[in-house]
């Protein structure tokens, strides 16, 4: 299984996007709105198949009859809450999880149109069923639709993903689960909680994150590390430099 896409949710997507292109010096492309939902995303591009999707309210749309996805009512900051791994027959994914003692949910049929008027449909386990708060990936099939990494979005690099949990081997053995193999950490995470620049004169977040031998950014394993709070730790590179996301 390979990232799909990391969650950063927001209570004021354009605000957060306006940072994100301080921070990163890419802009996020428009994504498309979620009917019912009542929300609204943008995507920057992290290498290969895998993005960024940065999700907020749409105030275009009337409130939805139950609370946003992704904690969206109940955040004060943008945070990163979730990621999706993806899968090319997502029901036989689902019964072997179930059958080593993990449930991700029964999978959902999901749609949105593009600017362009273009629909994008897909299958994916409940995000709100995820494990450890969103710490296990949620699974997503994008079947025969055109995954949104290939429309030319702005772009940066994966530098790495860390996972932050107190009972690191439970949480591995519902990683793996899903199909996903975690690494330990081979040092200490940034410990920010939000979009931040390392400061001047300093070598960054990114260089205390190191790759395994010959691993390209992005491509490896996630890292595992125990920690008192759970969290999801991403390390993003652009053009103004490398950018931690928590």
């Amino acid at each position: 299984m390979t990232l799909d896409h990391l969650v950063y949710a927001t209570p004021d997507l354009d605000a957060t996007v306006a940072e994100l292109e301080r921070l990163l010096g890419e802009r996020a492309a428009v994504g498309g709105r979620h009917p019912g939902f009542g929300t609204r995303n943008r995507l920057i591009g992290l290498g290969g198949r895998s993005y960024l999707e940065v999700v907020g309210p749409d105030p275009e749309q009337e409130a939805p009859a139950g609370p946003r996805p992704f904690r969206i009512d109940e955040l004060a900051t943008a945070a990163l809450v979730g990621w999706a791994v993806t899968v090319e027959d997502i029901d036989p994914v689902v019964a072997q999880a179930r059958a080593r003692g993990y449930d991700p949910g029964e999978p959902q049929d999901m749609s949105r149109r593009t600017p362009g008027g273009n629909l994008l449909a897909w299958r994916l386990t409940p995000p709100w069923r995820a494990g450890h708060g969103g710490l296990v990936p949620f699974l997503i099939d994008w079947g025969a639709t055109r995954h949104p990494a290939e429309s030319e979005l702005p772009s940066v690099e994966l530098v790495s993903l860390t996972i932050a949990h107190p009972e690191v081997e439970a949480l591995r053995t519902d990683l793996e689960a899903v199909g996903v193999e975690a690494a330990p950490h081979p040092g200490t995470p940034p410990a920010s909680h939000g979009a931040q620049l390392p400061a001047p004169g300093t070598s960054g977040s990114a260089s205390r994150l190191a790759r395994q031998p010959g691993e390209r950014a992005g491509a490896g394993r996630p890292w595992l590390v125990r920690e008192p709070e759970p969290r999801l730790i991403a390390v993003l590179s652009g053009r103004c430099g490398p950018v931690t996301l928590s």
